[in-house]
């Protein structure tokens, strides 16, 4: 397998945790427990089902839309003061996530609503070579105004489309990520 995802540099968050995934099903399942455990392990134990939800959305579009045979996928989490974030990155720039209606009858297609409608923000980013697409659930406060460990994240300020973010890309054009 080739790694088409290699480690970006360091982020500014209290915690990080980064795992690339081969393109099978398996890896779906694998990095949803792996998120949960992660929002549970770092003290929001609230935020797990919907963390691990993102990541299994996330990660199925991966694997349906982004990925190439023996490349793998990689998904981030990380934790700020305000927000768990995770994020999906593959190899497959030119198929960026594509929302549309879901008639009643359609097994597929409603992936991305369950996104907006969880995630405070998401978005998607074009890389030199692929894309990364994240989302992010908001820490609960506390009615002090203080960071509160538990309580409901559904966000409303996303929307149906992604922000789409063009590449950044250091002086001598590498994106963030070492693409």
């Amino acid at each position: 397998m080739t790694d088409t995802c290699p480690p970006g540099p360091p982020k500014p968050y209290a915690r990080h945790d980064e795992v690339s995934y081969t393109p099978y099903p398996r890896s779906i399942t694998l990095a949803r427990r792996r998120v949960a455990g992660l929002a549970a392990d770092w003290g929001h134990p609230d935020l797990a089902g919907d963390a691990a939800l993102l990541a299994s959305e996330l990660c199925t579009n991966a694997l349906l839309h982004g990925c190439l045979r023996n490349r793998l996928f990689r998904v981030e989490t990380s934790l700020s003061d305000t927000a768990l974030r995770v994020v999906v990155t593959d190899p497959r720039g030119e198929r960026l996530p594509n929302a549309h209606p879901a008639s009643p009858d359609d097994q597929f297609g409603r992936g991305l609503l369950i996104v907006r409608v969880l995630a405070g923000r998401w978005a998607v980013e074009r890389l030199t070579v692929g894309k990364t697409v994240w989302a992010e659930l908001d820490i609960p406060r506390k009615r002090d105004g203080q960071l509160s460990g538990g309580g409901e994240s559904h966000g409303s300020a996303s929307t149906l489309s992604p922000q789409v973010v063009a590449p950044v890309t250091n002086d001598n054009g590498i994106g963030p990520h070492g693409h």
